[in-house]
């Protein structure tokens, strides 16, 4: 009797220290594929203001950002290119009008959390009901960039400024640019020659 209490004991501590080792809910490491380019409609919610549009990822530094609603932002398109802003409306190019002024300052939060961490070489987060969160800190705030199962985009939040953005159809557009500090030469890919058929008349 005393052996088989001593077993169920075991058991137990082991089955407890597994469960506190595994890592539902607590932090853990996903591959980075945030490097990638692509667009997706978005929702973004900023204080009492609600839009609506498009946000593409071109490359590093690189992104635009098309409005469909509110009326003050609709058809107003901003490119963002190396640390630079300018807006166009219906192929007229413009300094950013102040309704928009906001809005650029949290895309530029959103930009520079996403080209942030897409240099790392990998993510560390928390798993939350198949989402990934990764919690940082910028100039304009703390934040949260949420993944999907993916591995790709799906929200960012900065809640001390009422500030929510959802991604829902992320179309990639590239493959993902792999980290400066991981990059490496790898030997060119042949390809097989094509031929084409001509058929004789």
């Amino acid at each position: 009797m005393k052996r088989l209490f001593t077993s169920v004991f075991l058991f137990g501590a082991i089955f407890c220290l597994t469960a506190c080792s595994s890592p539902m809910g607590g932090s853990s490491v996903r591959e980075n594929r945030l490097g990638c380019a692509f667009s997706s409609p978005v929702t973004m919610s900023l204080d009492k203001m609600n839009a609506e549009g498009t946000i593409t990822r071109l490359g590093d530094a690189e992104w635009t950002a098309e409005f469909d609603s509110p009326n003050t932002l609709s058809g107003v398109k901003l490119t963002f290119s190396g640390g630079s802003v300018t807006a166009d409306y219906k192929g007229l190019t413009f300094s950013v009008p102040k309704s928009a002024l906001p809005v650029k300052a949290m895309l530029g939060n959103l930009i520079e959390a996403v080209d942030t961490t897409a240099r790392e070489s990998e993510l560390h987060g928390r798993e939350n009901e198949g989402s990934f969160e990764i919690s940082g800190s910028l100039e304009g705030g703390d934040y949260t960039l949420i993944l999907d199962s993916s591995g790709y985009i799906a929200g960012f939040d900065m809640p001390n400024n009422l500030l929510h953005i959802s991604f829902t159809d992320v179309q990639v557009r590239g493959g993902a640019v792999v980290p400066e500090a991981e990059s490496v030469t790898s030997a060119p890919v042949e390809t097989a020659p094509t031929t084409t058929e001509v058929s004789g008349g």
